[in-house]
């Protein structure tokens, strides 16, 4: 058996499929375009991965910019962009692109649609979103039943979740459908105890908020993970929340996330629970009470520093020798 060794050069060009230039390039933004002849170019020269920083730098743009790229293409059909984990992470993989690369999935979203279950479902979205369904946007609701096993009702109740929270775009739901899959969510049950538990602490935050004069849409992902460790972790209650906001507004004349976490910490650790427990601990101790009674009566107390004996001076003698009137003695 013969062994061949194959030495590879570097790839020095990026190849690009000509459907892209003549059917997405044109009617895409040019910073759009930039975005992903850049990743593609990663791509194929093999890198394992890159951050959205580096790109941004090299193209002199935002990175803010690059995910709106990248979503973009995402939902043009010619690149697949998956979550890997909560941390704004992504898989992302380069679609096949041919003359005739949506006669499959259009086929398959015309075999569906023969199904009155699903025109039943479809027409009861478009209902909820108050507008017609494009075809991209029915694959993406009737991908939720494959992906994630996702029943009818489900995605009637996640869409209806995402438009009472003034949210209707396909990309939104998308990422909703993504955290309950990953919350474990199976079942019409799963989603009212979900949703039900989301309100519930939504409900709690926006009262600290509005008590720390912060607005919700300024409140950021770390906050709000401090915040649910102090509801759900510590299992404080509001009022001693805002107890623990209270003080730290007397200490520091401001809202310090932190601060509040060091004050809850601390009472957690010392099994402080309610503000009964607050009160007492702050009121003054018996060793305290006691030093104090000692003084109000006039009573010496025993410092250490009274304990030895203690010099005597001649001031006036001391006087006249810094006067000099000690020399005409």
């Amino acid at each position: 058996m013969s062994t061949f060794m194959l030495k590879n050069s570097p790839v020095q060009f990026t190849p690009v499929s000509n459907i892209f230039l003549e059917k997405y390039m044109p009617k895409a933004r040019g910073e759009f375009v930039k975005v992903y002849l850049m990743m593609l170019k990663y791509s194929i020269s093999g890198e394992l991965g890159v951050s959205s920083s580096i790109i941004a730098s090299n193209l002199n743009l935002l990175e803010s910019d690059i995910m709106n790229a990248l979503n973009y293409w995402h939902d043009e059909g010619i690149i697949q962009l998956v979550p890997i984990d909560k941390m704004n992470n992504f898989n992302i993989k380069f679609m096949e692109l041919s003359g005739d690369e949506n006669t499959e999935s259009t086929l398959n979203l015309l075999d569906e649609l023969n199904k009155n279950n699903t025109k039943d479902m479809l027409k009861e979205v478009e209902r909820l979103l108050a507008r017609p369904l494009s075809p991209k946007e029915m694959s993406t609701y009737l991908g939720l039943q494959n992906d994630f096993s996702f029943s009818s009702e489900m995605i009637l109740m996640l869409i209806e979740y995402c438009v009472s929270k003034g949210k209707a775009d396909s990309r939104y739901i998308e990422k909703v459908a993504l955290a309950w899959h990953d919350s474990g969510i199976k079942n019409i049950e799963d989603v009212h105890a979900y949703i039900t538990r989301s309100e519930d602490k939504w409900v709690k935050i926006r009262k600290i908020l509005a008590y720390l004069g912060i607005k919700n849409a300024e409140v950021m992902k770390p906050q709000e993970e401090l915040m649910e460790k102090w509801m759900f972790t510590y299992n404080f209650s509001n009022e001693v929340i805002l107890k623990a906001c209270e003080i730290c507004f007397e200490r520091l004349n401001r809202a310090d996330f932190r601060y509040i976490d060091g004050i809850l910490t601390r009472w957690n650790n010392d099994g402080i629970k309610t503000l009964e427990d607050v009160a007492t601990k702050n009121l003054p101790s018996k060793t305290s009470n006691n030093r104090s009674n000692n003084y109000d009566n006039g009573k010496k107390s025993n410092l250490k520093f009274t304990d030895y004996e203690q010099r005597t001076y001649d001031y006036d003698s001391l006087e006249r020798k810094l006067l000099g009137w000690d020399n005409n003695d």
